[in-house]
C-alpha cells in the first residue's frame, strides 16, 4: 500500500516524467513502438491493396456473367416446346 503511492507520486511527478523522457532506453523503446506500428499499418495497406485487383476481377465477372445470361435470354424464342414449364412428360 505504501510502496503503491511512492510509486503514483513518483509516476506524477512533472520532473521525473520529463527526466524519463529524455533518456535513452525511453526514447529507443518509443522509436521501435512507433517503428512496429507504421509497419503494421503499411502491411495492412499493402495486403487490402494487393486484394483489390481480384475484387474488382471477380465483379467484372459478375457484371459479365449476368449480361450475358439477360442477353440469352431476351434472345431465345418464345413459346414452342422450349418454353419455360414445359417438363419432359408434357
Amino acid at each position: 500500500m505504501v510502496l503503491r503511492r511512492f510509486l503514483l507520486a513518483l509516476i506524477n511527478s512533472q520532473q521525473l516524467v520529463e527526466r524519463l523522457a529524455e533518456s535513452r532506453p525511453i526514447r529507443r523503446a518509443a522509436q521501435l513502438t512507433a517503428f512496429a506500428v507504421l509497419r503494421a499499418q503499411l502491411g495492412i495497406r499493402d495486403a487490402t491493396r494487393d486484394l483489390r485487383g481480384p475484387v474488382r476481377r471477380a465483379a467484372r465477372f459478375g457484371a459479365t456473367f449476368f449480361r450475358e445470361l439477360r442477353r440469352g435470354l431476351q434472345d431465345r424464342p418464345s413459346g414452342g416446346k422450349d418454353g419455360p414449364g414445359r417438363g419432359l412428360g408434357d
